[in-house]
Order: C-alpha cells, then sequence, then structure tokens
C-alpha cells in the first residue's frame, strides 16, 4: 500500500518506519526541512532502541522516504495518517492546531479516495473535526472526493516503541465506514497473523480508549506512590507491600513500581487533557486531579529526602545525579522528574554532577548555560566531588554499581535511590547511608543511625 504518514516524532517515524518494513511505500512528511534532510542521511532526530537499524534499511530499499512536500505527500498515499503533535494547551487541553493543518492541507489537494487515519492522541470528537476540516477546504474547492476519517490510536512505549509497533497487544480501529476498515485490515495483516489483535468501534470509543489506556497506567504509578508515602510513615516497606499485592493476578506486577514520579510526552499531557474533556462536559473527574496532585507531588520526594538529610543545608553541596530521561532506554526529557529534582538543587544553592547513557545532547540543550551543571560522560565521573548520589532513571547500567568506589567518591556517603534499585542493607553494609521511596525500615536505621 501507498502511505502517508504527516509528522516524524516518535508516533508518526515509528509507525511509518514499520509499515515500511513490512513492504508498504511510504512516505513521511514534516515541515521541518532540516529534521528530513538529516532523516535522508540517516541522521536520527530520537534515540529509540532499533528505529535507527529500521529506518536505514527502509530507505536503502526505498521504501521509506522523507518529504517536506504536502501536496506530492497527499497525492501518493491511499492512507494519510496524521501523526503530528497535540502540545498540552494553556489550560491543560489538547492544541490540536497542527492536527487540524493537516487536515486543511488534505482538503485542500486531495484528488481521489483516501483514508484519513488519526493516530496523534486527540480528545473525542476529534475525529468529527477533521473531517468538517477537510469537507470545507473540498467544498471551496467546489470539488467532491470520497474520504474517510478513522481513529486509530497508537499504543507505543517509548524505549520499546519498534517492538511494540511490529508486536502490537492490540490494534484499535474506530470507523463506521466497512470500506475503511477492510483496508485498514488489509494494511495491519501482517501484524495480525499470531492471533487477532483488531479492536472494532466506534470512532468516539476508540478515542477515548487512548486517554483512558494511559489514565488507568498513571493511575497505577500515583497509587503506588502514595502507598509508598504511606509505608515510610508506618514504618513498612513498600517493595515488600508491592510483591505481596502483585501476585494478586487482578493487579498484577506492572506499573506499581514506586518513584520519583511519571514523566514523559503522554501521561502528564493525557491525564491533564482528558481532565479537561471532563470539565468540558460538565463533570468533575475527581480520580484524574488526584493522580495529577500525586505525581506532581511525587516530583518533589526526593529532595525533599536530600534536604532531610543535610538539615536543608545544601548551598554549596554537590549532588550527582544518575539518569536524567524520564525512563529508560529513551532521551526524553520532558516533564522527567530529573527536571523538578535539578530546578529545587539549583534553587538552594546546590550544584549538579549528573550522567544518563542517552540524553546527553538534550540535557546541554537545557542546561549548558549553567555553571552550576556539569553533563559528565560517565557514571562515575559524575561522582567526583559529589556530597551525594540521587538515583532518578532506573538504566540497566546503574543497578549493580561499585558501591566501595561510590562509597571512597563521595564527600558524604549517602545515596538517594528514587527507583529503589538498590536492597538497603547491601547499601548500608557497604558503609553507605540509603534512602528510598517508600522503605520505611532502612528510614528507620537511617534515623536510629543503626
Amino acid at each position: 500500500m501507498r502511505i502517508t504518514i504527516f509528522g516524524t516524532g516518535y508516533v508518526g517515524l515509528v509507525t511509518g518506519t514499520c509499515l515500511a518494513d513490512v513492504g508498504n511505500d511510504v512516505v513521511c512528511m514534516d515541515v521541518d526541512a532540516d529534521k528530513m534532510e538529516r532523516l535522508e542521511r540517516g541522521e536520527m532526530p530520537i534515540f529509540e532502541p532499533g528505529l535507527a537499524e529500521l529506518v536505514e534499511a527502509n530507505r536503502a530499499t526505498g521504501r521509506l522516504r522523507f518529504s517536506t512536500d504536502a501536496l506530492g505527500a497527499i497525492a501518493h498515499g491511499q492512507m494519510l495518517f496524521i501523526a503530528v503533535g497535540t502540545p498540552p494547551d494553556e489550560d491543560g487541553s489538547a492544541d490540536l492546531s497542527h492536527v487540524l493543518s493537516v487536515a486543511r492541507d488534505i482538503g485542500r489537494h486531495l484528488d481521489a479516495y483516501a483514508v484519513v487515519v488519526n493516530k496523534s492522541t486527540v480528545p473525542v470528537g476529534t475525529a468529527d473535526r477533521v473531517r468538517e476540516a477537510i469537507a470545507a477546504e473540498l467544498a471551496a474547492r467546489s470539488v467532491k472526493v470520497d474520504f474517510d476519517v478513522v481513529s486509530n490510536p497508537e499504543f507505543l512505549k517509548e524505549g520499546d516503541a519498534v517492538k511494540d509497533c511490529l508486536r502490537p497487544d492490540r490494534i484499535v480501529l474506530g470507523s463506521d465506514s466497512a470500506r475503511a476498515i477492510e483496508l485498514l485490515k488489509t494494511l495491519y495483516a501482517p501484524f495480525n497473523r499470531n492471533h487477532e489483535r483488531i479492536v472494532l468501534m466506534d470512532v468516539r470509543s476508540a478515542e477515548l480508549t487512548k486517554y483512558a489506556a494511559n489514565a488507568m497506567l498513571a493511575t497505577k504509578i500515583s497509587f503506588m506512590n502514595e502507598m509508598a508515602n504511606i509505608a515510610e510513615r508506618v514504618g513498612a516497606d513498600i517493595e515488600l507491600v508491592r510483591h505481596g499485592i502483585g501476585s494478586d493476578p487482578r493487579i498484577g506486577y506492572s506499573f506499581i513500581y514506586p518513584g520519583a514520579g511519571y514523566g514523559g510526552s503522554c501521561f502528564p499531557k493525557d491525564v491533564r487533557a482528558l481532565e479537561r474533556t471532563a470539565r468540558s462536559h460538565a463533570y468533575e473527574a475527581r480520580l484524574l486531579t488526584a493522580v495529577e496532585a500525586v505525581n506532581r507531588d511525587q516530583k518533589e520526594k526526593l529532595f525533599e529526602l536530600i534536604a532531610r538529610h543535610f538539615c536543608a543545608n545544601l548551598a554549596g553541596k554537590t549532588i550527582a545525579v544518575w539518569g536524567l530521561a524520564f525512563k529508560p532506554n529513551t532521551d526524553d526529557m520532558r516533564e522527567a522528574p530529573s527536571r523538578r529534582l535539578l530546578e529545587q538543587l539549583f534553587a538552594a544553592g546546590a550544584k549538579v554532577r549528573a550522567h544518563d547513557p542517552e540524553a546527553h545532547a538534550e540535557a546541554l540543550r537545557i542546561y549548558s548555560q549553567r555553571a552550576d551543571f556539569t553533563l559528565c560522560d560517565e557514571p562515575y565521573s559524575a561522582l567526583d566531588g559529589a556530597d551525594a548520589l540521587a538515583i532518578v532513571t532506573e538504566w540497566k547500567a546503574f543497578w549493580s554499581p561499585d558501591f566501595t568506589r561510590i562509597r571512597k567518591s563521595l564527600r558524604t556517603r549517602v545515596i538517594f535511590d528514587g527507583r529503589n534499585i538498590y536492597e538497603p542493607r547491601a547499601v548500608e553494609a557497604a558503609g553507605i547511608a540509603y534512602y528510598g521511596i517508600g522503605r520505611g525500615r532502612s528510614m528507620q536505621h537511617v534515623e536510629r543511625g543503626t
């Protein structure tokens, strides 16, 4: 099939590449000419495991091309995927300006039947607005061309996006057009061979499904962080609690890891957008409000622990930070817990020496002008002259460190584990004080000096 993808962010680039990989003729269109030129040279704008190799392989065959020509891209595609960004507006709602701009471009140039596929995460009712925008432009041209608008939300996890795209858990298709559904079933047949993954529904239900999925996962994270804060106060260990409740198959182990809060481009934005959607329909989504509030507070937890240990006297201190990306296997620092921690440390007069395996360029983009921020090429060099170590992102490279080397490097022998990746007694046995998230038992040891 001839496929056009509008937008080459995480969703658009991964989706277009994976569709090309199974034999389709894909054009990825973006208004960013510099990005298109870099992609044509094989330079990746994002880090995603396995994506660079897949892009290069399909670019070499000619099945994957990059363009800034909207007219040519629309003429090319039997299916036109809208995968542009929907950043939060000032009131928390999703900004649909890019989505509707693409829709108007399609209406201005469409001259044969096509399926317009909403891949971007958009509020309920967006497909209607896309349909109206296309129809208005066709009417302005006095042209009658059939088209269908389908909601086909993405469920890609940053860090696992290629795998998720090639081996999806489900393929949600929202449409009342039998013609469009059959074409999409054909398109997705290579991803649907092992067992039936396609879930058919109406457009509005498909649009809500994406928001509901992300809101549910965010709720699990905030719930577990709420339990961690209770565990700290009552002297329980949240990691033991996690095992106790995760063994219940009705709950499971996924997304019940306490930590420094969630970040990234999806959960924060989508929870707020869904809350705003509810409010626009005269409903107060109290649970969503609480989920966001708990997460906002949780991003301040690491600083709270650090300030407590140093008796709120952080001026002149240097904190080593391992992990800046909002999660492992990505370079994405959007709304990352590390950013809130760094803001608080800087405000308190502390300096930061940080290391992240992939977010180096992004960290430099954000903090390169700060004299109180040093970005280090490897984790142990971040410890040089540091008073303490804070773990913010659970990269695998951090899981089994040399605690003796850490102890010898730190001026004050203390680790603040924002992801609970270390066993408290192992750290303490190495002669290092340990603070975790919801590790009430270990906190009691620290306070008693045992």
